[in-house]
């Protein structure tokens, strides 16, 4: 894991000012919010103006981003989880394996899904994330313990 998380991308720019649309932003409002202090493009950078436009973030920071560059928060910054909640990316790369020992591979992203989020493992599985499914997240060991029955078998 890393010491920062990515909370978007500098995306197509938003009028002459120098402000942009933050694509793949996260949906916490208070990293776009004037005066927060981000890492774009691997150097520090503070908002100085900030709107919504067609319900994505529009910001401007105090220097020049490039296009696609990831905007970036210190890890050390997000709010905790609760017992048995877990941010996206501490998901991400993990890998899953059924009670029975058999390794279904490794969580490539986070669907989300009207009833429940789900798992979207490199071969294009999807196991959904409710308790009868996931039976343990174990960060430390870089695993996820699923119930069998989920997954097709190979």
């Amino acid at each position: 894991m890393t010491d920062r998380v990515v909370v978007g991308r500098v995306g197509r720019a938003h009028g002459l000012d120098g402000s942009f649309v933050v694509e793949q932003a996260s949906d916490d409002p208070r990293w776009f919010a004037v005066g927060s202090t981000l890492i774009v493009g691997g150097e520090t950078a503070e908002v100085v103006a900030t709107k919504v436009a067609g319900g994505r973030p529009v910001i401007r920071l105090d220097r020049d981003a490039s296009p696609r560059a990831a905007i970036e928060v210190e890890r050390a910054l997000l709010p905790a989880t609760e017992e048995g909640e877990f941010y996206v990316f501490e998901l991400i790369g993990l890998e899953v394996v059924e009670e029975t020992g058999r390794s279904l591979g490794r969580v490539v992203n986070v669907a989300p899904g009207v009833a429940n989020d789900a798992l979207e493992l490199e071969d294009g599985a999807m196991l959904p994330l409710v308790e009868d499914c996931v039976r343990d997240v174990d960060l430390a060991a870089r695993r996820i313990l699923v119930a069998p029955g989920f997954s097709d078998p190979p």
